[in-house]
C-alpha cells in the first residue's frame, strides 16, 4: 500500500473517531468497531455487519413521573440475526477453501467489523478495512489488503459512507446483502457496487402491483428517515399514481428519534381514515413505533411491510401480532443450506476467548455469560456465570433454523460472487474449466478489474448483475399468520420478472390471514360511486376523494371500481340511458303507424274517399247519357274522378315505416296524381270557357277545342310533372331519415325529401296549374246556363288554393310524424274538397231530383 494513501485512510479515520466521540459520546462504541473476526488468507475479503445496534430509547410523556422528566436511554442491542449473517460468511469462505475447483491453492481470508447500524460507525469499519490498521496509534506494518467488501445493512451507510467515500480510492469493490436502495444503481456515482439483494425499483413495482390487486385507492406510509426510506417511497409514489392511488400521509421515523415524534406519528394514524399502510422502514426504525402501536390498542389496519422488516424475528411475536397480524410483504428468495447448521452448533467461546462478539452471542442464546480463569466482573452473579457444561446441540432458538434463510442466503451468494469474480480475473477464465497456472498475480488485483459474473449455485440459482450491478428481480410473498401461538412468516406467492422485461404477481389470495379476517379489507378516502353515478373531484382534496353525481340524460356509468371515470359515457345516437342512468337503450322509434289512432283515421278516410270516387265513377258511367253527364264532359269527368280517386289513395304510402321505395312513391305518387287531377279540372274549366265564347256569332273557338285538344291538354300538363318527378327521382331522390332533432328520448323516421328545391318545383307547378284554373273559372262564374260548372270550380280551387297555402308553414312547424299528418290531411282534405264541389251537385240532381235532368232544365236561362 502505497504511503500517502495510507496516509489519508488514516486521516478519515481520525476523524471519524473523533466526530464519533463528540456525537456519540461513547467511548464502548469503538470497542465495537475494532474488534474484529479475523483469518489470514492469500485474500483478503471484508465485512461488515450490524451486530450491535444503537437504539434510543425515550420515556413518553404519558410515562413520566413525575411529568417534567424527560429520559433518555442509549443503549446497543446484540443482534443475533446479523451476528449469524457474519458466521454465514465465514461458513461460506471456508466452503469456498475446500472446493478444489474454485479458486485452487488460493486461500481466502476475512476480516469482519461491526457497524453498529450507524452510518458514523459503518464509516469507521470501513476505512478501518481500507487502511487496515488495528488502531489509530498502531506502529504496526499494513496488513494484507482487502480485495472485496461484503456490507452493509442498510442503504444509508452503503450511499453515504462505505460506497461514497470509499469509491474514491477504489480500494475495493463493494457487494451488498441487504442495501436496496434503488439510488445505489447509478453507475456513474458507485462504480464498484454490486449486491445480491434486488432494487428497491423492483420492490416499489411490486408493492404497487399488490395495492393494485386489491383495489386499495387510500393508503398511509411510514418511511424511515434516510436514504432508503425516502427512495423507497418516492419509487413507490411513482408506480401507484398511474392506477390512480392517493398516499393519506407521509409519517416519518427513525430509531434515534425522540418519543415525541414516534408519538406523532402515532396520533397521524390515529386520525386518518386510512386502513391499509405501507411502512418502509428498517426493522430497527420501526420497531419502537411498533410497540407504542401496540400499547395504544390500534388495531383494524392492515400493514404492509418492505423486505427491511416483514421477516424480522424481534417483531415477529403474539403481542406485536395484536395490532400486525395479517401483515403483507415482499422478501428474497427463501432457501436452505444444509450444513449450515453444524457449522453454527459448533461456534463455542471456549474455542478462543478472545473471539469477537461470541460471548455476547453465547449470553444471548444458552442464557449466561462465560467466564474464563483469571477473569472476576462484579456484576456477574451464579445464576448468570457459565459452568462450561452448555452446549448449542439441542438449542431450539432461531438462531440454529437453516431452513427459512433470505437475507443469510443473500450473504451465501455475495462471498460466492466475489469467489467467481477472483476465480476469473486470476485464472482469466470461469470456474470449471480446466485451471492452469494463474495468470494475474494475486497483488496486482486491482477493484475495477473485477467485473459482473454469471454463475449457477449449487442449489440452483443463476446469479449476474445486470449493467447497474443488481441481480435478477424476485421476491416471495409473506402473510404473518398466528399458528399455535407463534407467528410464522407463510409464503403465498411470488413476485418475478419475465422474459419480456414484464413483471408477474402471483399470489394465493384465499389463503390470505388478512387483519380483518378473510375478507379483503377496503382502503378508500370515498365510498365506489354506484352505477348510474360519476366522480366529482372535491376541491382542495386528493383525486380518491370525491362526491357522487347522478349522470346526465342521455350518459350512462355502467362501471365501478378503481377506475371509474370523472364523466359518464355518452350513449350512441340512436340509444338513450335509462332511470338508472347504468345502461343505454334504444330511443323509442316513431313514426305513422296504422295501429295509431292517427294512422287508422287516415286510412278509414283514405278509403272512404277513394270509395266515393269510384262510386260516382260508376254513377257518371252509368248516367252518361243523361243532360247532367253529357253537359259536364262525361271523358274528363270520368279522368278527373280516376285522378282523385289516386289522390285518395295516396295517403296511405305515408303510413309504414319509411323506406327507400315507399319515400319514393310517396312524393312522386303525390305530385303526378294532383297534377293529372288539376289538369282534368283546367280541361272542363277551358271547354266551360269555350262553351260561352261559341255563343257569340262567328266564333268557332268551340270547334277547334274538342276532345282529342282536351286529352291533350291534360296529357301535357301532367307530362310536365312527371319530368320533374324523373329530375328529382335521377338527381337527389327521397330516402327515409332518421331525425333526433325533436326530443331527446325518441328517433323519428320520416322521408328526407333529398331536393327541397325539386319538392317545392312539385308543389309549385301543381299550385301554378290551380291558379290557372281558379281565374278561368272566376271569370266564367256567371254564364247565364242554368248548369254552369264554372262556380263550382271556382269554389272547390279557392278549397284547393287555401289548404295547400297553410299546408306549407304547418308542414314547417309540425314536428315528428305530425309532418306526415298534416301532408295527408292537406291530400285529403283537397281531394274531397273537389270531389265534393264539383261533383256532389251533379249526383245530387241525378240521384235526388231526376226530374231536373233534362236538357231543357240544363240549357234553361237563371
Amino acid at each position: 500500500m502505497q504511503g500517502k494513501q495510507s496516509e489519508s485512510y488514516i486521516i478519515l479515520l481520525s476523524f471519524s473517531v473523533l466526530y464519533f466521540k463528540t456525537v456519540c459520546g461513547c467511548e464502548l462504541l469503538g470497542k465495537f468497531n475494532i474488534s474484529s473476526l479475523f483469518k489470514q488468507g492469500d485474500i483478503m475479503i471484508g465485512g461488515i455487519f450490524p451486530i450491535f445496534n444503537k437504539e434510543i430509547n425515550s420515556t413518553s410523556m404519558f410515562d413520566r413521573d413525575p411529568p417534567e422528566v424527560n429520559l433518555t436511554i442509549t443503549y446497543f442491542r446484540f443482534d443475533w440475526r446479523a451476528f449469524r449473517w457474519s458466521q454465514e460468511m465465514i461458513f461460506s469462505i471456508e466452503e469456498i477453501n475446500k472446493d478444489p475447483a474454485l479458486l485452487p491453492n488460493i486461500t481466502l481470508g476475512y476480516r469482519i467489523l461491526n457497524s453498529c447500524a450507524t452510518p458514523i460507525s459503518a464509516l469507521r469499519a470501513a476505512l478501518t478495512l481500507a487502511s487496515g490498521v488495528e488502531e489509530i496509534s498502531s506502529t504496526s506494518p499494513c496488513p494484507p489488503a482487502i480485495s472485496a467488501l461484503i456490507a452493509e445493512a442498510e442503504s444509508s451507510q452503503s450511499i453515504c459512507y462505505v460506497c461514497g467515500l470509499l469509491k474514491t480510492f477504489l480500494v475495493f469493490f463493494q457487494v451488498s446483502y441487504f442495501s436496496s436502495c434503488a439510488c445505489l444503481s447509478d453507475r456513474m456515482k458507485y462504480p464498484t457496487y454490486f449486491r445480491t439483494i434486488p432494487s428497491d425499483y423492483f420492490q416499489a413495482k411490486a408493492l404497487a402491483a399488490l395495492v393494485k390487486r386489491f383495489g386499495w385507492q387510500w393508503l398511509g406510509v411510514i418511511q424511515s428517515d434516510n436514504d432508503y426510506g425516502r427512495n423507497g417511497i418516492m419509487a413507490f409514489t411513482e408506480e401507484v399514481q398511474k392506477f390512480g392511488v392517493c398516499i393519506a400521509f407521509v409519517g416519518k421515523i427513525l430509531r434515534t428519534y425522540n418519543m415525541d415524534k414516534i408519538l406523532n406519528v402515532v396520533e397521524m394514524i390515529k386520525q386518518s381514515t386510512v386502513k391499509v399502510i405501507l411502512a418502509f422502514v428498517p426493522e430497527g426504525d420501526f420497531y419502537p413505533l411498533m410497540t407504542e402501536i401496540v400499547k395504544q390498542n390500534i388495531t383494524g389496519i392492515q400493514w404492509i411491510a418492505s423486505e427491511s422488516w416483514i421477516t424480522a424475528p424481534r417483531p415477529s411475536t403474539p403481542e406485536i401480532y395484536q395490532a400486525f397480524g395479517g401483515t403483507l410483504g415482499f422478501i428474497a428468495k427463501r432457501m436452505t443450506i444444509p450444513n449450515l447448521q453444524s457449522f453454527l452448533t459448533s461456534i463455542s467461546p471456549y474455542k478462543d476467548p478472545n473471539a469477537a462478539f461470541v460471548r455476547d452471542f453465547w449470553e444471548t442464546v444458552v442464557g449466561c455469560r462465560p467466564v474464563f480463569p483469571g477473569e472476576h466482573d462484579g456484576t456477574q452473579t451464579a445464576n448468570t456465570m457459565c459452568t462450561g457444561n452448555e452446549t448449542l446441540l439441542n438449542s431450539q432458538h432461531m438462531f440454529f433454523n437453516v431452513t427459512d434463510l433470505r437475507i443469510g442466503y443473500n450473504v451465501y451468494k455475495a462471498v460466492y460472487s466475489i469467489a467467481h469474480a477472483l476465480h476469473q480475473l486470476v485464472f482469466c477464465q470461469p470456474v470449471g474449466e480446466n485451471t492452469q497456472r494463474p495468470c494475474l498475480n494475486i497483488s496486482e488485483i486491482q477493484p475495477n478489474q473485477l467485473q459482473r459474473v454469471n454463475f449457477r449455485t449449487k442449489y440452483g440459482d443463476n446469479l449476474f448483475f445486470d449493467e447497474n450491478g443488481d441481480p435478477p428481480a424476485y421476491y416471495d410473498i409473506i402473510n404473518w399468520q398466528l399458528i399455535n401461538g407463534e407467528v410464522h412468516h407463510v409464503t403465498l406467492g411470488q413476485f418475478v420478472s419475465v422474459t419480456n422485461g414484464d413483471y408477474k404477481l402471483i399470489i394465493q389470495e384465499e389463503d390470505i390471514v388478512w387483519r380483518t379476517g378473510k375478507m379483503v379489507p377496503p382502503s378508500l378516502c370515498s365510498n365506489v360511486c354506484p352505477v348510474g353515478t360519476r366522480k366529482a373531484q372535491i376541491k382542495g382534496k386528493p383525486t380518491c376523494c370525491f362526491d357522487c353525481i347522478s349522470c346526465a340524460d342521455g350518459t350512462i356509468a355502467n362501471s365501478t371500481g378503481l377506475y371509474q371515470k370523472l364523466v359518464c359515457m355518452p350513449c350512441p345516437r340512436e340509444y338513450w340511458s335509462n332511470k338508472r342512468r347504468d345502461e343505454c337503450v334504444p330511443k323509442t322509434i316513431e313514426f305513422l303507424t296504422y295501429q295509431e289512432p292517427m294512422g287508422i283515421a287516415v286510412t278509414v278516410v283514405s278509403l272512404l274517399g277513394a270509395s266515393l270516387s269510384l262510386a260516382t265513377m260508376m254513377i257518371f258511367i252509368h248516367y252518361r247519357e243523361t243532360p247532367v253527364i253529357k253537359a259536364s264532359n262525361s271523358e274528363l269527368s270520368c279522368f278527373l274522378l280516376f285522378s282523385l280517386l289516386l289522390c285518395f289513395l295516396c295517403p296511405l304510402t305515408f303510413i309504414g315505416r319509411p323506406t327507400v321505395w315507399t319515400c319514393m312513391l310517396r312524393q312522386t305518387t303525390f305530385g303526378v296524381t294532383f297534377a293529372l287531377c288539376i289538369s282534368c279540372v283546367l280541361g272542363k274549366t277551358i271547354v266551360v270557357v269555350t262553351a260561352f265564347k261559341a255563343t257569340f256569332p262567328g266564333n268557332k273557338v268551340a270547334t277547334k277545342f274538342g276532345p282529342a285538344q282536351q286529352r291533350i291538354i291534360v296529357c301535357s300538363c301532367t307530362v310536365i310533372q312527371i319530368l320533374i318527378c324523373v329530375l328529382w327521382l335521377k338527381l337527389n331522390p327521397p330516402f327515409p331519415d332518421m331525425v333526433f332533432r325533436y326530443s331527446n328520448k325518441k328517433v323519428v323516421l320520416e322521408c328526407n325529401p333529398g331536393s327541397e328545391a325539386a319538392f317545392y318545383a312539385v308543389l309549385g307547378y301543381i299550385g301554378l296549374l290551380a291558379i290557372i284554373c281558379l281565374v278561368l273559372a272566376f271569370l266564367a262564374r256567371k254564364l247565364p246556363d242554368n248548369f254552369n260548372e264554372a262556380k263550382f270550380i271556382t269554389f272547390s280551387m279557392l278549397i284547393f288554393c287555401a289548404v295547400w297555402i297553410t299546408f306549407i308553414p304547418a308542414y314547417i312547424s309540425s314536428p315528428g310524424k305530425f309532418t306526415v299528418a298534416v301532408e295527408t290531411f292537406a291530400i285529403l282534405s283537397s281531394a274531397f274538397g273537389l270531389l265534393i264541389c264539383i261533383f256532389a251537385p251533379k249526383c245530387y240532381i241525378i240521384m235526388i231530383k231526376p226530374e231536373k235532368n233534362t236538357k231543357r232544365h240544363v240549357m234553361g236561362k237563371m
